[in-house]
């Protein structure tokens, strides 16, 4: 791993997290509309579940992008006047949101390759994504539930990060201004 970044995060660091983020909230959003939706529109209901797809297919590149660009680059070193506990709380947290944002992606896209339905899975609408795995009614219960309950779990966490993340601010910390692009002194 190469040495802290002495100088906050890159901009490409910087557009990955806000992408990533901004893909899962959208992705969250729409997964309540697309179960909502009755039957009776099932045009918009299916083209809800592709776009909820394509977003949730997003992810996972754009997260791993984001790893081999913080081993290559590094980290902006963390704040000495953050307790070390909170530090630790911080990296834990940080694995975590890691973690699910490669698994809730893959358990939905298990969940649709297991699906009684079949339905296709295309990204952008546009290129078909083959399902790995064939239909299955009991596999697809528990894979559609246990990627809801990472789902909300995941934004929970997320949320928390970002509710952290503002109290840091508030105090005067460069942690929110660091991920924004600014300068300590620029808050």
């Amino acid at each position: 791993m190469s040495a802290s970044s002495s100088d906050g995060w890159s901009r490409t660091q910087r557009w990955l997290h806000w992408a990533v983020a901004a893909l899962v909230v959208s992705a969250f959003g729409i997964g309540f509309v697309m179960v909502g939706l009755p039957l009776t529109q099932l045009l918009a209901k299916i083209l809800a579940y592709q776009v909820h797809k394509t977003l949730g297919l997003l992810v996972p590149p754009l997260v791993v992008w984001r790893l081999v660009l913080r081993a290559r680059r590094g980290r902006p070193p963390d704040d000495a006047g953050i307790p070390a506990w909170q530090r630790r709380m911080a990296a834990v947290g940080h694995a975590a949101l890691y973690g699910l944002l490669m698994v809730v992606p893959l358990l939905g896209y298990l969940s649709a390759s297991t699906a009684p339905g079949q339905i296709e899975t295309t990204l952008f609408l546009l290129i078909p994504v083959p399902h790995l795995l064939g239909p299955d009614e009991a596999a697809f219960n528990l894979l559609r539930n246990t990627h809801q309950l990472l789902a909300w779990a995941l934004v929970i966490l997320a949320a928390g990060h970002a509710g952290v993340a503002l109290l840091h601010h508030w105090r005067g910390r460069a942690t929110l201004a660091q991920m924004l692009g600014r300068s300590a002194g620029t808050t």
